[in-house]
């Protein structure tokens, strides 16, 4: 009796050892805090598009021309419980923003202890370097504090940035870039050349009509 029950404790044991070391090692493969998103997201369900599948994202000057800073202000509201927006406004876990486009990349605005990460990366926050920020920070600075995920969506991210613009910095927005402007001028310029070639086709046979004269 008693070797049946330490081999069941036994089993037992194993089983709990295994089951815990499963636990840990996929913890750590599917572990939310990679700077690279995986390559395969998920499992692919029937009839739902799948991120990339629409084509290309437009670049934020597009995207910006649109933006609409009131549902930007609506999305900075996951923001608000790390960083205050108001002029001369406290820093919080993260810094104030007001005034954010086009400062200074991590150099400490209002006192706020920047990490060295960001500090490396230099440069101004232009529209294209929030865009890049915003929609992956561990990405975009490897090592940051940052624990914001990002937002995956263009749309969101012009709309968040329109509306940090609009908190006392007021840059002009970059001029979208003209949609399909090459493309016409690439048609033109194939006309001419095609009807160029046409007399070069007919041209043994002009010459073997002259002969044919002679």
């Amino acid at each position: 009796m008693d070797d049946r029950f330490n081999t069941i404790a036994g089993w037992a044991l194993f089983a709990g050892i295994v089951g815990l070391g499963l636990t840990t090692v996929s913890s750590h493969y599917f572990s939310a805090d990679k700077p690279h998103r995986p390559e395969t997201m998920g499992y692919a369900i029937e009839g739902v598009e799948q991120e990339g599948e629409a084509g290309a994202e437009p670049p934020i000057a597009t995207l910006l021309a649109s933006a609409d800073p009131a549902k930007g202000q609506a999305t900075f509201a996951k923001c608000a419980s790390c960083h205050t927006i108001n002029q001369g406004g406290a820093n919080g876990i993260g810094p104030n923003l007001h005034g954010v486009v086009g400062e200074a990349i991590g150099k400490g605005v209002g006192g706020f202890a920047f990490s060295d990460a960001l500090k490396k990366v230099g440069g101004n926050w232009d529209f294209d370097k929030l865009n890049d920020w915003l929609k992956n920070p561990k990405a975009f600075a490897p090592g940051t504090k940052m624990t914001f995920a990002g937002l995956p969506k263009g749309e969101d991210r012009a709309n968040v940035i329109a509306y940090l613009n609009a908190q006392g910095s007021n840059l002009p927005l970059p001029a979208a870039p003209a949609a399909d402007a090459a493309a016409p001028a690439a048609d033109t310029a194939a006309a001419p050349s095609e009807g160029a070639e046409a007399p070069a086709a007919d041209a043994p046979a002009a010459e073997a009509g002259e002969a044919a004269a002679q």
